[in-house]
């Protein structure tokens, strides 16, 4: 049992960071109540949380690996607990934003952390159980944050969704502990100061410029300033990784076609997971569904997600990466275009049933795969790093996946709105904010939006997949290693 301590240790801080990163979703209508919020100041409780994660994530791996991923993961364990008490004694919607950074903070350190502790503590075949299992338990968290969101509560409080966090922190941080000893810190490495500063400066710009571009739309003044900061504070990163002697994200990864394969799979995948967005005011607005319902209505996603996970994590373990992560992507993009193919207006909640287990098949295998080849594409020393690196294009795939999914979902609508309603623009805030709708014309563009999102999403999969094909050459399980860059001495 002592075996397998750390890998419940790391699963259980994971559950909880993801389903903290949905469950305030449900609760947002119970805080602007109480709060006595608008819907425009609502949505940076969740739109900073967003903004941390994506500027942090990378640079959290990196320090993980300068100063011991076991320390930096009780330390966001700790921020995660501390900041989840401030939400929950908020008094007023300053504090509560203020407090959601923080657990940004902690999220973005307690995510990546984890994943390069799981990769360091096991091997082989375990390191594939151990990733599996990891893997199938945040997809049972996102499929379960709304239904514990929802039920704490309409029982309790929205406040009860913070307060949950504290006792399971506290237990976490006994069970690292007593589970993991501290990795070996690379002699004479130093922070990377200017490039934790520069990828936070165009990450951070980019994720707000995708945030305004869904309500402002992608010509506005603020949106182009905001690229063009992200676009100068990619230069300012390449510069510093460059010259730094212990860079955060060695560029000669991104050179290496295998480990580029990687990342790329992982925004096609996260695309994947942003059409769920749509699909969820689908199931709201137009199939009727109230929000714990439609959260019911996805879990056949997280439940095939968990068992194929679960399952393959061990079983494929000595399967090319190259099979595996084409695979999942093939899977992925053909349960997208399945669903894509069968909804319609008149469509329940049964018809995105079969792509949904299919979505979940391609996310159960290629999540323990995509980990397993950053783990062995990376020297072992450097493990934050190829962890923080696959958890930043994750985040800001699903970023940049919600905002141009967005924009495709609210431009179909409006398009087969047009001459058909006397009120569009109220018809389409309708649909776009999870109101039911009873006009059968209100019912058609809904599924429209969505079936549009769905073919895009499957298009961007299994173009993806090409690309794995081409560029992971190896045949053996593993992607090939780049080797480490040796530290300077520091002076």
């Amino acid at each position: 049992m002592r075996k397998w301590l750390p890998l419940v240790a790391v699963s259980l801080g994971s559950f909880m960071l993801i389903v903290d990163t949905t469950v305030v979703t449900i609760a947002l209508p119970d805080i602007g109540t109480d709060l006595n919020a608008s819907l425009s100041s609502l949505q940076w409780v969740m739109n900073i949380y967003t903004l941390v994660l994506a500027a942090l994530t990378l640079s959290a791996g990196s320090v993980g690996d300068l100063l011991g991923q076991r320390k930096v993961y009780l330390l966001s364990l700790a921020i995660f607990g501390g900041s989840s008490l401030l939400c929950a004694v908020a008094p007023n919607l300053g504090l509560l934003i203020t407090a959601r950074g923080l657990q940004g903070v902690g999220g973005a350190a307690m995510f990546v952390t984890s994943m390069a502790l799981l990769g360091t503590t096991y091997e082989g075949k375990d390191r594939g159980t151990a990733m599996g299992v990891w893997s199938a338990v945040i997809g049972a968290a996102a499929a379960v944050g709304p239904i514990f969101g929802g039920l704490l509560t309409q029982s309790m409080s929205w406040r009860a969704i913070f307060y949950v966090n504290i006792p399971i922190s506290l237990v976490t941080i006994l069970m690292t502990r007593a589970g993991f000893t501290e990795s070996k810190k690379p002699k004479g490495a130093r922070i990377d100061a200017p490039g934790l500063l520069s990828f936070a400066l165009a990450s951070g710009a980019l994720t707000y410029a995708l945030i305004l571009a869904g309500e402002k739309g992608w010509t506005a003044p603020s949106v182009i300033g905001l690229l063009a900061v992200a676009a100068l504070g990619v230069a300012f990163f390449v510069v510093a990784e460059q010259r730094h002697p212990n860079p955060m994200l060695d560029l000669a990864l991104m050179r290496n076609g295998s480990f580029l394969a990687i990342m790329l799979s992982t925004v096609a995948s996260a695309w994947g997971f942003a059409s769920l967005v749509f699909t969820s005011l689908w199931l709201q607005s137009v199939v009727g569904l109230s929000p714990v319902k439609a959260g019911l209505a996805l879990v056949p996603l997280a439940a095939t997600t968990f068992v194929v996970s679960t399952l393959s994590g061990k079983r494929l373990h000595g399967v090319s990466s190259r099979v595996t992560i084409t695979l999942s992507l093939v899977l992925i993009g053909v349960g997208c275009a399945l669903n894509g193919l069968v909804v319609d207006g008149r469509s329940s909640w049964a018809a995105v049933l079969p792509g949904l287990v299919v979505i979940g098949s391609g996310v159960g295998i290629g999540v323990p795969a995509t980990g397993a080849a950053v783990f062995a594409a990376v020297p072992p020393q450097r493990a934050g790093m190829g962890s923080g690196a696959m958890a930043t294009f994750r985040q800001l795939g699903q970023a940049l996946g919600v905002a141009v999914l967005g924009v495709v979902f609210v431009d179909t609508i409006r398009s087969y709105l047009h001459g058909r309603v006397d009120a569009p623009d109220a018809a389409e805030a309708a649909l776009t904010s999870g109101q039911r709708t009873t006009l059968p014309v209100l019912h058609d563009a809904g599924a429209h939006g969505l079936t549009t999102v769905y073919f895009f999403a499957a298009g961007l999969a299994l173009a993806t997949a090409v690309l794995t094909v081409t560029l992971i050459r190896n045949r053996g399980t593993d992607a090939p290693r780049v080797p480490a860059r040796e530290p300077a001495e520091a002076h």
